[in-house]
């Protein structure tokens, strides 16, 4: 007996050898293993793909292109994207995780490390032989155990290529969503400062006018007061457009002379056609990154406590088919949407045969919560939507009928004034007026575009607090 036990420890090398898994071997092995799901799943999410630069020379690389995109020019929130996302250490941080990932399934895959090592705990032969036996008993289990491991191993991996992805989608929103605060600072310190050149002459014009006694000292307090008020609101505005570009320069991950770059004065109009997205909860059930995460985790419990095979599937909840009306910015205006029917299926397998109470536990925990994070996302999804869409209505409202009042309103001021049928502070006050509007749209315009930016991350499960 001795002597086969021998035999078995000489040969247990080789036994293990045999076990190793060659093709994951080598996909784990790739420098970028799982990192063709994050740029591509990225572009699409965000129009722009990630960059993983693992050497020096990579992230010169990247840094000299950033460099080429911002340096002295006017950029665009698609540019400050792309840049941040090659560019931002933070989320450089995050796919070393992802690499880490792949070199615990690389380890798996290669199996159990031969090795003999032997504890003489008896005298002569048979200590021998119980050293042994002991030795190549834990190897064989050990290969035994050898491909649920490594397909624990490939889940986890694969969790990690959604938890990049999740990180990638966040950066981009808080990028976008900087860029727009920026933007909107500056635009409305161009207007403050349009209305200021106004408010300066009517100051001017009442100081005179009180130096020859025609305006008593509170008609010209009130000018004086405009001015002063407004001078303040400007002052404001560009402190908060100089805060939110510093915030957009530290996303992109640009410091030094990399930091002389521009953002345009004023946001884009709004788009011609209201936005539609009545398939909003079952892109976000299709595309979400804590969803693919939570169901991989059931797969990774279901795997690590040996739970029986899958016996049914379950839905959170079913929208049952049919129609709804909803209703737009005018009263007069209805549209109905289809209801799709979306099922978000979660697998329960059968915990009868579970060895232990904590892998029971531990399963029905993950799966619950699984569930709720369902529920969490069409609802964030159906908000995400009712928040793009009002905002839309909000600022098309501004736009398409305010707007034109107040200018309608300007025009017959200025007429009344070079008719002299007003005065310069009527008119005055008219231009006050108009400055409140044009400030209203300017802000109802900036959350329509916070609001498309918010919806991206509720389809794709980003946050626009993420990466910093």
């Amino acid at each position: 007996m001795t002597v086969s036990l021998k035999l078995g420890a000489l040969a247990l090398p080789a036994l293990l050898a045999a076990c190793a898994d060659t093709g994951a071997v080598r996909r784990a092995s790739d420098p970028n293993a799982g990192f063709s799901l994050v740029a591509q799943s990225s572009r699409q999410a965000t129009g722009s793909g990630g960059v993983w630069a693992q050497s020096a020379a990579e992230v010169a690389a990247n840094e000299a292109r950033a460099r080429a995109l911002v340096h002295r020019r006017t950029i665009g929130p698609d540019t400050a994207v792309q840049v941040a996302l090659m560019n931002n250490r933070g989320l450089q941080a995050a796919y070393a995780d992802l690499g880490l990932s792949a070199t615990d399934l690389w380890e798996t895959a290669l199996g159990p490390v031969p090795r003999l090592g032997v504890t003489i705990s008896g005298i002569g032969e048979v200590g021998l032989a119980r050293s042994l036996e002991a030795t190549v008993t834990g190897a064989i289990l050990e290969a035994a155990t050898q491909k649920s491991r490594q397909a624990i191993a490939e889940t986890r991996f694969r969790q990690a290529q959604y938890a990049a992805l999740g990180e990638t989608v966040a950066l981009a929103t808080e990028t976008r969503l900087a860029w727009i605060d920026a933007v909107s600072a500056f635009e409305r310190a161009g207007l403050v400062g349009r209305a200021q050149g106004t408010a300066d002459a009517a100051s001017e014009l009442a100081a005179e006018l009180g130096r020859t006694g025609a305006m008593n000292r509170a008609d010209q307090a009130r000018e004086h007061v405009f001015t002063a008020e407004l001078a303040a609101e400007r002052a404001d505005a560009r402190l908060e457009a100089q805060l939110a570009k510093e915030k957009l320069t530290r996303l992109m991950g640009l410091w030094g002379s990399d930091i002389d770059f521009y953002v345009p004065d004023r946001l884009p109009g709004l788009p011609g056609r209201r936005p539609g997205g009545v398939e909003v909860e079952k892109l976000a059930l299709s595309h979400r990154t804590d969803l693919a995460i939570g169901r991989l985790e059931l797969d990774a419990i279901a795997g690590e406590y040996r739970l029986a095979g899958q016996t049914r599937m379950i839905s959170d909840l079913a929208i049952v088919a049919g129609a709804e009306a909803e209703r737009s910015g005018s009263p007069r205006e209805t549209e109905v949407s289809p209801v799709l029917e979306v099922d978000f299926e979660i697998r329960v397998y059968d915990t009868g045969k579970i060895a232990s109470r904590r892998g029971e536990l531990a399963y029905m925990r993950a799966a619950n919560q699984l569930a709720q994070d369902a529920v969490n996302a069409r609802s964030e999804a159906r908000s995400a939507h009712a928040a793009v869409t009002g905002k839309y209505n909000v600022a098309r409202h501004w736009r398409d009928e305010v707007l034109p009042l107040r200018r309608a309103i300007d025009e017959e001021a200025l007429r009344s004034y070079n008719g002299m049928l007003a005065s310069t502070f009527e008119l005055i006050t008219d231009a006050r007026e108009g400055l409140d509007a044009e400030l209203s749209y300017a802000e109802a315009k900036a959350d329509y575009w916070r609001a498309e930016a918010d919806m991206i991350a509720a389809i794709w499960g980003g946050s626009s607090g993420g990466t910093d």
